[in-house]
């Protein structure tokens, strides 16, 4: 079968399909205008004879029974000779008329309940009680009535599927390939692409059935090679399995056939949207297409090499025991007589697809694997963008807290290095995170909530916002008006789109933040869900097993404690293994139990609700934007991870009923799946698929592991600023022997301009990316991870042979010890480290300062104040002065810019110390100047230039300097220490500055 071919823009354009006609792979891009489907003779031929169908049920069945047999109860109390009559035909056909009443009572009220569902448009059509089948019929009649009398978009999840079963391989095909996709699988046309799925189902199963189920009676087996990417497209299971298989949905019995089972690389098949190049995958025996060639005598196009990979992947798995069936009609062949056949790429493939795996982020431009990092983290760039960040934080605060909090000797000038899982994590985070992409999305929110506010228009309820190729989607309640520019409306009124290059010119807006309870769900191809939580009118069930459930707990929680786009909030945490206050101490609560959650809600709902009275507001969207948008309107998140009692399900379904309206949003766990007051129910599978069949959405889910969990706390944890206070200073991760035998081979001057001696400058364009390599290898002398280092470098991502030639060229460029020891190398768990004769200044000057306080220095006044000198001179300007524009993003991730003050205003502190001992206050304020020009703002090295300068006995010269510090603290006026000193070392420094004017 012919394969797909698009264009460049076929991505954007919406699907395409082969000669024969197949459908092409779900793809959610940039939304287009919806292709509406024309209503068909046959649509309304289906309607009518609903219409007909539910005028006979609804009208004609009770007209005929009040008609034709009347009332069959008796009119008043029976009596005691009534109960003794005898039993009569009449007898059961009144009992039967009973019966008939019931049952079109119930109808009636599920055919009002499907009515109300889909005129509405908003939440899951209501059960009622005990009718299964009537509903279900009533649910199919209406939907056909109302198919050619409403547009799609109207429909709600329940009718989308027109009452057809959920399947684990059926995806709303038609939808996702025509526009973003929504909470609700609404387009007409999915309705008939489900139908026609379950049909080409059917008959493919029947044609199984004929043939036996298996492919061993076919005699061959069948095998295809993973791809390289070309361009943005990405070889994916879906798409092998729609090409070679006739239908995308069969790309679980590809994943069964080659599950755990040994790659070439070493590696093995885990989750079916991982996949790697150079993989081969077992084909079922009915594959076809993609010039099939027989191995190994009839295939000379294929390498030796090649063949043999074959040969010896089909000796594993269940192969190896000559067995293994597998499902769908995919068995394997045994015994040994099948013929090995290849299926040969294509010379185009379609542009601008890839796997549900690939983001756009750095982590989608790279096809290698993970390197052992956490693929959980790696995937998940807005969570890992708001676990750097808060990480980051937390370390300056340790930092500064420590600093301010004594001289010399302290925990907090080397931040301990993480280790084992911690360290993994650590550069997860930096290699997944997207700080770009969550600025973008913080202010086009605000942007968005400030031009409505200038507009004096109402903030519209948004359930959900998609990431679609950096552009933003948000998704409406319901329909608000034509959005400010420069939003536009999307695929529908009930969708606003920002295209990323108007994003991009957005600056900081003074406003609360608008939706802070959006939290990443997962993906659905390149497209990131995110669900306003506090927006949902009712509870979200998640169902699944208990492990899977805490992993998306867990990634919910995390983000929204630590994300960029909201202010402040609460969230409170019910049933979690985990103890993730470290994250956000000011947001995170955990309650022992749901006896102690339902008190509280209840509390605060009746709080919130005479708070809107009081404030005459109908929602916390209004009065967010109103006088008292950043104190009385924030976002109360409840993740209730443990099942909940058949009574305390009931409770918090009435407090959830009005929640939305409150700021209040609900995620409750459940094992069931089955939990009252469910507006939105969602099940989590063991392969990380989030499952939403009422909603229309399939996600890989984003997930926060159990051990992942544990390292991310930990980090948090040494990170905290209250963690043994009192604990001895930590030593620096490198010590230079700063004797005269210790000289580097190369020396590397980071402090000040950056320039490097021992090296010749590299020639051509590249010279400016191997310095910022190397740069980044010396100020991580523990060892740098490898996808770490590309990431720093390529923030968009990079390709594999890219990366292999710049560390190629690093390494030639570097070069070798007299004793052949190269200077770059690798450590055992892949690291790449730099030989010892690699050198920085700003290692030298930690070494310095160590031996200075902590070292020789300590028992010898000399040799203190001669280290103490040394350091100080080495000090020629903040980090890397001279680094271009553009370039050098990972420091924002670093601590390094608020570590190198610190060391120098320490190290100027000290030799201040020195000097004053021997009262030479002049030699002390050249110190304390000298650090002040890399330290401007530290208040300690003021303080001490204060009392040194009052040494001096120039009283004219301690006006002078108060009168400079007056001036560098602007409107904010002088801090409450520094006029305390002052009032003690100049009582009348006011009336002396006053006089100067």
């Amino acid at each position: 079968m012919p394969r797909r071919r698009t264009s460049s823009s076929s991505s954007s354009t919406g699907r395409t399909t082969g000669a024969t006609g197949a459908t092409a792979a779900p793809r959610n891009r940039t939304p287009q205008p919806v292709r509406i489907r024309r209503r068909s003779f046959g649509d309304f031929v289906k309607a009518f004879f609903a219409l007909v169908a539910l005028a006979v049920l609804l009208v004609g069945v009770p007209g005929a029974l009040a008609t034709q047999i009347g009332w069959p109860l008796p009119d008043g109390v029976p009596s005691v000779d009534w109960l003794q009559q005898e039993i009569t035909v009449q007898t059961f056909l009144n009992i039967l008329t009973v019966i008939v009443w019931l049952a079109w009572a119930q109808f009636t009220a599920c055919v009002l309940v499907e009515m109300k569902a889909a005129l509405s448009g908003v939440g899951v059509p209501g059960r009622v009680p005990g009718a299964g089948p009537s509903q279900l019929l009533a649910r199919q009649l209406v939907a056909a009535l109302l198919l050619v009398g409403a547009t799609a978009a109207s429909f709600t999840p329940g009718l989308s599927q027109l009452g057809n079963g959920y399947d684990a391989n059926q995806q709303p095909t038609v939808a996702a390939a025509q526009a973003t996709p929504g909470l609700f699988a609404q387009q007409q046309e999915q309705a008939s692409g489900a139908a026609a799925a379950l049909a080409e189902q059917a008959s493919h199963a029947a044609a199984h059935a004929d043939a036996g189920g298996s492919t061993a009676k076919q005699g061959d087996t069948k095998y295809y090679r993973i791809q390289p990417p070309e361009g943005r497209h990405h070889d994916s299971l879906w798409e092998i399995a729609q090409r070679h298989l006739g239908d995308g949905r069969r790309y679980q019995e590809i994943f069964e056939l080659n599950k755990d089972r040994v790659q070439p690389d070493g590696s093995k098949l885990s989750e079916a949207s991982l996949i790697r190049p150079g993989w081969i995958m077992e084909m079922p025996g009915d594959a076809r297409g993609g010039e099939l060639v027989e191995m190994p005598d009839e295939a000379p196009n294929v390498s030796p090499d090649l063949q043999q990979q074959i040969s010896d992947y089909a000796q594993s798995g269940d192969h190896a025991q000559g067995g293994g069936g597998a499902q769908g009609g995919s068995d394997r062949a045994q015994g040994g007589g099948g013929t090995a056949q290849v299926s040969l790429p294509d010379q185009q493939r379609p542009a601008g697809s890839g796997s549900g795996h690939q983001q756009a982020t750095a982590v989608g431009a790279e096809s290698d694997s993970s390197f052992g990092l956490p693929e959980a983290l790696l995937t998940a760039p807005l969570l890992a963008a708001g676990l750097l960040g808060a990480l980051g934080r937390r370390r300056r605060q340790a930092l500064w807290q420590s600093a301010f909090g004594s001289v010399g000797g302290r925990r907090g000038m080397e931040p301990p290095t993480p280790t084992g899982d911690a360290q993994d994590v650590q550069d997860a985070l930096l290699v997944g995170a997207d700080p770009e992409g969550v600025r973008l999305l913080d202010r086009s929110l605000r942007g968005l909530a400030a031009s409505l506010a200038e507009e004096s228009r109402a903030l519209p309820v948004v359930y959900a916002a998609w990431l679609s190729n950096g552009d933003l989607h948000l998704q409406l309640a319901q329909p608000a008006g034509k959005p400010p520019a420069p939003w536009q409306q999307g695929q529908d009124q009930t969708f606003w789109m920002l295209a990323r290059t108007d994003a991009e010119r957005y600056e900081d807006a003074d406003t609360a933040a608008p939706y802070p309870g959006l939290v990443s769900l997962g993906t659905m191809d390149d497209s990131r869900l995110l669900l306003n939580l506090e927006a949902v009118p009712g509870i979200v069930s998640l169902s699944g097993r208990e492990a899977d459930r805490a992993a998306v707990f867990a990634s919910v929680a995390a983000e929204l404690a630590t994300n960029g786009w909201s202010d402040r909030m609460t969230i409170t945490l019910v049933g979690f293994g985990e103890d993730l206050t470290p994250l956000a101490p000011n947001r995170i609560r955990h309650l022992e139990d749901v006896e102690a959650l339902v008190e509280t809600m209840e509390a605060e709902t009746r709080q919130r609700r005479g708070a809107l009275g009081a404030a005459g507001q109908d929602s916390v969207l209004t009065g967010r934007t109103g006088p008292a948008q950043h104190t009385r309107w924030a976002p109360h998140l409840v993740l209730l991870a443990a099942q909940p009692s058949a009574e305390d399900a009931v409770k918090l379904a009435e407090l959830a009923a009005d929640a939305s309206r409150l700021g209040i949003g609900y995620l409750v766990g459940t094992e069931t799946g089955d939990l009252p007051g469910a507006a939105w129910e969602m099940e989590i599978t063991g392969r990380g698929k989030l499952l939403a069949p009422l909603l229309g959405l399939e996600l890989d889910a984003q997930l926060l592991p159990a051990a992942q969990q544990r390292a991310v706390v930990e980090l948090f944890v040494e990170a905290d600023p209250e963690r043994d206070s009192n604990a001895p200073a930590n030593t620096p991760p490198f010590l230079v022997d700063i004797s005269e035998q210790g000289r580097p081979a190369v020396y590397a001057r980071l402090v000040g301009p950056y320039e490097i001696i021992g090296l010749d400058d590299p020639d051509g364009e590249r010279s400016a990316l191997l310095h910022e390599a190397l740069a980044l290898l010396l100020l991580h002398r523990e060892g740098v991870h490898p996808r770490v280092l590309s990431s720093a470098l390529w923030p968009r991502g990079v390709t594999d042979d890219v990366r292999t030639a710049l560390l190629e060229r690093l390494h030639d460029w570097l070069g070798a010890d007299p004793d052949g020891t190269p200077r770059l190398a690798t450590d055992g768990s892949g690291r790449l480290t730099l030989a010892k004769t690699v050198v920085s200044d700003l290692d030298v000057l930690r070494s310095l300062y160590h031996e200075a306080t902590q070292g020789r220095g300590v028992d010898s006044r000399a040799v203190r104040g001669r280290l103490l000198t040394d350091a100080l001179v080495l000090v020629r300007g903040p980090l890397l002065a001279d680094r271009p524009e553009g370039r050098y993003r990972w420091l924002t991730h670093e601590i390094v810019d608020a570590q190198l003050p610190l060391l120098v205003a320490d190290t100027g502190l000290a030799l201040c110390g020195f000097h004053m001992e021997k009262n030479r206050a002049e030699k002390a304020i050249e110190a304390l100047n000298a650090a002040l020009r890399t330290a401007p703002a530290d208040e300690r090295l003021w303080h001490e230039l204060l009392r040194a300068t009052h040494a001096t006995g120039d009283t004219d010269r301690l006006t002078a300097l108060a009168t400079d510090l007056i001036g560098r603290s602007g409107a904010r006026g002088l801090p409450p220490r520094t006029e305390a000193l002052l009032d003690e070392l100049l009582p009348a420094w006011r009336d002396a500055i006053a006089a100067v004017g």
